[in-house]
């Protein structure tokens, strides 16, 4: 069963619960806040990890007991995927730093594919430029041994790859028009909001959701194919 890491209600799978649903692959949605993180992943045959507005160098106990739980399966060679918080999760189980970076990155843009990243399972023949969701102030290092597979003009590192399964996303691939509404009405009433054009960003919901999701599909695709290897096996 793949297990989906939620950190907030409204940052949840979207696109990747549609996929799941469409596939018939066996899942559940934990709601990390209110049901705390697995205590182990016997019986787990793929993890997710969404995004939230926390930050990884926060260090709380939930925090410390997920980047456990997602080195745990690493090392069990579990598929694994990162979405936002959920890469910069992965990166720092891995030893990598965590930090807030000069400025925030948000709203709809593109990551570029590194020579790496054209010619890595999961995005191999996407378009070299994949449009995308940014939503995040904080970025990382790379890890040790891992692949730079994609970055944007503000941020170094935005996709890498860990062995065969291992897959941390800065950006958002996953959202549908719901999502996107609620996030940029939830920054407006927020103290220390970082959306700056928040009429662009609703307003390129009809220009660019479904580009976004197209590649989204592929993506994320390809990561369940994964999980389904695995449930197979």
């Amino acid at each position: 069963m793949l297990i989906v890491l939620q950190h907030v209600p409204y940052e949840g799978p979207g696109l990747i619960e549609d996929m799941l649903e469409g596939r018939g692959l066996p899942y559940k949605i934990i709601d990390v806040p209110e049901e705390g993180v697995p205590l182990g992943v016997a019986g787990f045959t793929g993890i997710i990890s969404m995004g939230g507005p926390m930050s990884v160098y926060d260090g709380t106990m939930e925090i410390e007991k997920e980047k456990g739980l997602l080195l745990e399966a690493i090392g069990r060679g579990i598929p694994i995927l990162g979405v936002c918080l959920g890469a910069q999760l992965i990166a720092s189980a891995m030893g990598a730093t965590v930090y807030a970076g000069d400025q925030p990155e948000v709203g709809w843009g593109e990551v570029t594919l590194t020579q790496s990243g054209m010619v890595d399972p999961l995005l191999a023949g996407v378009d070299h430029v994949l449009p995308v969701l940014h939503w995040h102030g904080d970025t990382f290092d790379l890890p040790e041994g891992t692949v730079n597979l994609a970055s944007s003009d503000k941020f170094e590192n935005q996709a890498f790859r860990a062995g065969t399964n291992i897959y941390g996303m800065q950006f958002h691939l996953e959202i549908d028009e719901e999502m996107v509404r609620e996030w940029v009405a939830m920054d407006l009433e927020a103290e220390n909001g970082i959306v700056s054009e928040p009429e662009e960003i609703l307003d390129g919901v009809r220009l660019y959701l479904n580009q976004v999701r197209f590649g989204g599909s592929f993506v994320i695709g390809r990561f369940l194919d994964l999980v389904a290897g695995r449930e197979s096996g």
